[in-house]
């Protein structure tokens, strides 16, 4: 009897301690920022899917180009239809991998450096990109968090020659999520 109520603990165990190798949000945040001579362009969006296996390092997000919202209608209703298309494209993604993922101990509380590899989607362009972020790590799961530029001219997004000259050609993005394990 006792034999088999250890061995139901062992399996009990293992089981938990595999459901946390995987970690997930749907509520993570993306913000871009762009400095225009005319005005800055920000946008939020509080909608990120986000899963991180932490076993592995594979990391992938996705958004939903329509959740972005700007400060002003008009600003918003220009980044749908005429430089994002959302409606032809409707999702930006990453899908990746930490690369030093050996190096960070998501057991341990504390702030790692992460240095992350993948391909970055949006407005149906698929781009390899690099970055530095941070993963910490808790007792409330994990926050993972990012800063990356990008050039819009490499994701086929074109600027109108009337407002080309008052629009920046790149875009600062900022990624925040916090991920608890996944049941």
């Amino acid at each position: 009897m006792k034999n088999i109520i250890l061995l139901f603990l062992f399996f009990a165990c293992t089981t938990i301690v595999r459901a946390q190798d995987k970690y997930y949000t749907k509520s993570g945040k993306i913000n871009f920022y762009s400095k225009t001579p005319l005005e800055d362009i920000e946008a939020k969006n509080k909608s990120v899917v986000c899963v991180l296996d932490t076993k592995s390092g594979d990391l992938q997000f996705s958004v939903l180009m329509k959740g972005f919202e700007f400060r002003n209608e008009e600003m918003q209703e220009h980044f749908n239809s005429d430089f994002l298309e959302s409606d032809k494209y409707p999702k930006a993604g990453f899908k990746g991998q930490i690369l030093n993922n050996a190096a960070i101990n998501y057991i341990k509380p504390d702030t790692y450096a992460a240095q992350v590899k993948g391909v970055l989607t949006i407005h149906g362009v698929t781009k390899a990109i690099q970055t530095n972020g941070t993963i910490t790590t808790g007792a409330d799961g994990l926050k993972a968090s990012a800063t990356f530029t990008i050039q819009v001219a490499d994701y086929n997004i074109v600027i109108p020659s009337l407002v080309r000259d008052k629009i920046a050609k790149t875009v600062t993005i900022t990624v925040d999520c916090n991920l608890d394990p996944l049941k």
